[in-house]
């Protein structure tokens, strides 16, 4: 993580309780280009990045359509995360922002991590078993095909679909201490990097904070836009387990030209990060012209 000294002040267990509660906004609008739909549909030769909803992400690049960590639950379907912050919620916290049909109209999947706020059973249960699906890891690819899908591919430092270069990269789900509390909870996870002669090069950080690996994605791959896991989630007696404001700023210090998107935000009971306050962390520290903050169901032309 960011040193504290040079970085936002960082928030006690009183003040981080206190930001669940905070309003929810919508994005707002900027200069940059940016574009807001119901539909997800894009023009092949452009690319776009919908916000779903959590980590649920819809990303066109190349003339191929992604689709990454859906969870596609109604509202309310389960049960909040036992021993997290606000766990008498239920999950998701939101309906989805487009019709579902819409959504698993892809070409591809790619499941960063197999948590259950990143992968779930009407996702097994709706998408085509016939989809290529890329997993993290051996493990991941196994418990994917269990479930009935024929096209399961691993992800790795550098593969090809169709043309869009796909690079695995790491993560780590939380600090030191949290791992050492949780290891089998917070075991591995990953990113991915995607390239196109056509595109900016996209940086999907995954569910991580800021460390070594992130950095190093950073300096390997030279995004232009990345996509942080910014919902500050909570296991309570834990440091948070993904990023927030001094996470943020670090990555912002890294990648000081990138164009920084949040996601992962408002969505299940843990994170207790809301979009307004990453906004007015952003305007205090002086990088907001370089953060989009998408609602559920806005497409940003990336």
């Amino acid at each position: 993580m960011a040193d504290a000294s040079d970085s936002p002040r960082a928030l006690d267990r009183r003040q981080a309780m206190t930001l669940a509660g905070a309003t929810i906004l919508g994005s707002a609008l900027f200069a940059a280009p940016l574009s807001i739909g119901a539909a997800i549909a894009r023009p092949a030769a452009s690319a776009s990045l919908t916000q779903v909803r959590n980590a649920t992400l819809r990303i066109d690049f190349g003339g191929v359509r992604f689709l990454v960590d859906p969870v596609l639950a109604d509202k309310d379907a389960y049960p909040g995360f036992e021993g997290t912050a606000n766990s008498q919620r239920r999950n998701p916290l939101v309906p989805l922002p487009l019709p579902l049909a819409s959504i698993i109209d892809v070409d591809a999947v790619i499941v960063t991590h197999l948590h259950p706020d990143h992968w779930d059973e009407v996702a097994k249960a709706k998408l085509n078993k016939a989809l290529p699906i890329f997993a993290q890891n051996a493990g991941d690819a196994g418990q994917l095909r269990s479930a009935g899908f024929s096209d399961v591919r691993l992800l790795t430092e550098d593969t090809d679909f169709r043309g869009v270069r796909l690079h695995r990269t790491g993560g780590q789900h939380g600090t030191d201490a949290d791992l050492k509390a949780l290891p089998q909870i917070l075991g591995p996870v990953s990113g991915f990097v995607l390239r196109h002669p056509a595109h900016k090069t996209l940086y999907v950080a995954g569910d991580t904070i800021w460390n070594r690996e992130v950095e190093r994605a950073i300096a390997t791959h030279a995004p232009d836009v990345i996509v942080l896991n910014t919902g500050m989630a909570t296991v309570i007696g834990l440091d948070p387990i993904i990023m927030g404001p001094t996470d943020v700023l670090a990555v912002h210090r890294a990648a000081p030209h990138a164009m920084l998107i949040a996601s992962h935000m408002e969505a299940v009971n843990h994170c207790i990060l809301s979009r307004a306050d990453l906004r007015a962390f952003s305007k205090r520290d002086g990088y907001e012209q370089y953060l989009r903050i998408p609602a559920d169901g806005e497409t940003l032309t990336i």
